[in-house]
């Protein structure tokens, strides 16, 4: 409400501003007063060297833009596939801050250059082939590589090549919240339909289903580093979008189908909380925290819900924990199937 009072109070101020310069005017006409501003050489000049002075303020401010947000940007990928993904990243930057370095100097410079001056008339050219060919056929190439580059990106991240046969976890949403499903040591999740929920089924799991019993239901997703892992996603009520920025992970869960996607995991929980950056990005939050009196924060990954799903979506969120082999079969002894849970 504050905000949405914040912006009418600021149209108004505008409006105001707009109808104070328009009576100016009128008042202007009806006494006569000439409003036609004389521009001379002292003018232009000032107009040019204010050019230059935003030209500096604007690049001081993306400087330190840079350099204050490039603490909370997202480590290092978590998953193999993550690293060509990041790559696809760094060079459509990498292509976007050439251009602004470029263009944004050549931009304010000339209007310096060229400003207005007494003895100088402007020069009227129609046209130049060399000119349009160059800024049309640059950014034509340039921009056909990226989207060839990213689309081979595409089709390598969502068709992997399987060296062994990934673990089928699936996870299920709704409003507000994630559940994990193991396929269990058969590696294949039996039948499920929201139409079977019911008591402690709440995933609707089907009982008369031979791969059914095995299944593991979880409220916390454990991968094992370095094992490939299919994840099927299903949706209860809404379109959720699963989310693990970590491991550069996002699929839509769509109500009354399946969608997947296949991935692995290549730094452990306990190796990323013991990296330099880690370490000090908990340092900082932490201090925040101290300051409202909260409780320290110890960084996991987690999956959150990146669909706007209803007034609790901020809170929609799953732990995931990546850990060795080893210490991740010790985790699946301790979990009950679905037979169990019966």
């Amino acid at each position: 409400m504050e905000t949405l009072l914040v912006i009418v109070v600021a149209l108004l101020a505008v409006a105001a501003l707009t109808q104070a310069v328009r009576i100016f005017e009128i008042s202007s006409q009806i006494k006569g007063t000439d409003t036609d501003v004389k521009v001379d050489d002292r003018d232009n000049n000032t107009q040019g060297w204010l050019m230059i002075l935003f030209l500096v303020f604007f690049f001081g401010a993306f400087a330190w833009m840079v350099n204050e947000y490039k603490a909370v940007l997202l480590p290092e990928s978590a998953s193999v596939h993550g690293a060509d993904i990041d790559n696809l990243w760094n060079i459509s930057m990498g292509v976007i801050l050439t251009a602004f370095l470029v263009t944004q100097p050549l931009l304010f410079g000339f209007a310096f250059m060229f400003r207005g001056r007494k003895n100088r008339k402007a020069t009227y050219m129609e046209h130049n082939n060399r000119l349009e060919l160059f800024w049309t056929g640059v950014p034509a190439v340039v921009l056909a590589g990226l989207i060839l580059y990213g689309l081979t990106t595409w089709s390598n991240v969502m068709n992997p090549e399987n060296t062994e046969e990934p673990m089928v976890v699936e996870i299920y949403a709704k409003q507000f919240g994630w559940q994990a499903r193991y396929a269990g040591s058969d590696n294949e999740l039996g039948y499920a339909n929201v139409r079977l929920i019911e008591g402690v089924n709440t995933l609707g799991v089907d009982p008369s289903d031979e791969h059914s019993a095995n299944d593991i239901i979880t409220n916390e997703l454990h991968l094992p580093k370095g094992r490939p892992v299919l994840l099927k996603f299903r949706s209860q009520d809404v379109i959720h979008s699963a989310y693990l920025p970590h491991f550069r992970v996002q699929m839509n869960c769509v109500p009354g189908t399946r969608t997947q996607f296949q991935f692995t995991p290549s730094i452990t929980t306990a190796q990323m909380r013991s990296k330099p950056e880690m370490i000090a990005k908990v340092k900082r939050v932490n201090a925040l925290r101290a300051e409202r009196g909260e409780d320290p924060w110890e960084f996991d990954y987690v999956l959150l819900c990146n669909k706007i799903c209803g007034a609790a979506h901020y809170n929609m969120q799953l732990k995931v924990v990546v850990e060795e082999e080893s210490d991740f079969n010790e985790w699946m002894k301790q979990q009950q199937t679905f037979a169990e849970m019966l």
